[in-house]
């Protein structure tokens, strides 16, 4: 009789998926092997959120697991799978970074599954990538592939509405006259016992050096368990999908979370299924619950954004994390790497800093065109900037945060991912937001005491990279507005004497 191998799950591989037994699955019946793993904490400051969130998660599925589980907490996973299993061989799946890929195939007892949680494999990507005549591996080209392939919102072979992408009208801004959407407020999860213990033993390694954190502490925001993970999904789709599109890339300063799905923290740790949540979405539009743009736009994030920058992590290898194209060198601030809003006066950098300092969260906006912005404006080093927003946010897993800050963010792998640099001034913010008012700065104004501090790195930003961006043809029209400016100097200025300082 083959004896039963146990399987050993990842801290994000916790749904009910990566247990399912058949061709290319575990043993049926599987003994589980959950591996809380300290070096992880030690090595690098997170955020106490994701600490948080993380452990507690892997605590919940040992306890759902029940007499199934071997949960082992150890220093390192080599030593934490010797206690589990001894030398008996295991099963793993595909895991999502490349240093724990390597890790479980010098392994000599494990065999490496394939992947789950994705809606699209290797080779499929591949064969795309790889088409003939393809010069750039562009989303919108891979985005229409998905879509035909699993016959997300189309009528016919032909995109729902005639359009495959509804990006134009997803880009109002937001209402003026109040500091909150009017949407429901987002599904909250009840901690439990499993929530104190966890925060009782990171507030105990704290006290005694051996861990250091990022952030505040406060209740958990995000599902750590599938039946969670499933009420949030449901809330969203029925009472804030409607309202998720219009208003998508707006910001306002009393209201984080918009109509946002955060759903991200769900779906990396294994507990949604990218497929149920776009046929859920979609499922809304044909029965006439929630408008085209908002359905094709959250479809674009979960089966085009996310699945692209999946496969982009493993297609382009670990070189993609070490471009540096525009040559930035510069160290992060300490006042930015330890999340001290207090420390800044520019209104809509302290309220994104301030976000993330309290939840390990803000929306995509606010990533890219805040916090991601000031950096590339101010040339800090992209891998240091990837680094930060792996550790700071609770959704960030190595394969989310090299693509997506390194390629589009930070713009160093020279245009592979993007079209353009996402530098802007103080001009988008004001129109896409409301911190321009309660804000010293004035977003219009370059000099003087009150100019704003984006507008400044805006034009030092093209003025320092006015080569590349003259042969751009989406940049062009800013290089030539550096000789329509009789004041440059006098902003470049300001932009010099400003430097690391915060704004």
């Amino acid at each position: 009789m083959t004896r039963t191998r146990p399987h050993w799950l990842f801290a994000d591989q916790l749904g009910p998926g990566f247990l399912e037994p058949g061709p290319g699955g575990p043993d049926p019946d599987a003994p589980v092997v959950l591996i809380e793993c300290r070096s992880v904490l030690r090595r690098r400051a997170f955020h106490r959120a994701k600490a948080h969130l993380v452990l507690s998660a892997l605590r919940h599925r040992a306890a759902e697991l029940g007499a199934r589980a071997r949960y082992v907490r150890a220093d390192s996973y080599r030593e934490g799978l010797r206690e589990a299993v001894g030398k008996a061989a295991v099963t793993v799946r595909h895991p999502t970074s490349r240093a724990a890929l390597g890790l479980v195939r010098a392994l000599p007892q494990t065999e490496v599954l394939p992947p789950r949680g994705f809606l699209t494999d290797f080779a499929f990507f591949r064969t795309w990538a790889e088409g003939r005549g393809r010069r750039r591996l562009l989303l919108e080209d891979f985005y229409r592939k998905v879509r035909e392939r699993h016959d997300l919102l189309l009528d016919g072979g032909e995109p729902a509405g005639g359009r495959w992408n509804l990006d134009a009208d997803n880009r109002e801004r937001p209402p003026r006259g109040g500091d909150r959407l009017p949407v429901d407020p987002p599904w909250w999860p009840q901690e439990d016992a499993i929530d104190e213990e966890v925060r009782a033993d990171l507030d105990r390694w704290e006290r005694r050096g051996e861990v250091r954190l990022l952030g505040r502490d406060g209740p958990r925001r995000f599902p750590v368990t599938r039946a969670e993970a499933e009420q949030a999904l449901a809330h969203f789709l029925a009472r804030r999908l409607p309202d998720f599109g219009r208003w998508e890339d707006a910001m306002l300063a009393g209201d984080p979370w918009m109509a946002h799905s955060l759903l991200s923290v769900p779906l990396n740790l294994g507990l949604l299924d990218p497929l149920e949540c776009v046929r859920g979405a979609e499922a809304a539009y044909r029965a006439g619950t929630a408008p085209l743009n908002s359905v094709e736009g959250f479809v674009r994030q979960v089966a085009g954004w996310r699945e692209y920058v999946w496969q982009l992590y493993w297609h382009l290898g670990e070189e993609h994390r070490t471009a540096n194209a525009l040559g930035h060198r510069a160290d992060i601030p300490d006042w930015f790497a330890e999340l001290d809003a207090d420390a800044v006066e520019a209104s809509c950098l302290r309220h994104a800093l301030a976000e993330v300092r309290d939840v390990g969260w803000t929306h995509h906006i606010p990533r890219l065109m805040l916090l991601g912005n000031w950096a590339l404006q101010h040339g800090w080093d992209p891998r240091q900037v990837t680094d930060w927003f792996h550790r700071a946010f609770v959704d960030g897993y190595d394969w989310v945060m090299v693509p997506n800050v390194t390629g589009m963010s930070q713009y160093a792998d020279a245009g592979l991912m993007t079209t353009k640099p996402y530098a802007a001034g103080g001009a988008y913010i004001h129109r896409m937001s409301d911190f321009c008012g309660s804000c010293r700065y004035r977003p219009h104004e370059r000099t003087g005491p009150r100019a704003c501090p984006y507008t400044t790195g805006y034009w030092g930003f093209v003025a320092g990279h006015r080569a590349l961006l003259a042969g751009n043809p989406r940049t062009a029209r800013a290089v030539s507005g550096l000789a329509r400016l009789d004041d440059l100097e006098a902003v470049l200025d300001v932009e010099r004497r400003r430097a690391a300082a915060p704004p």
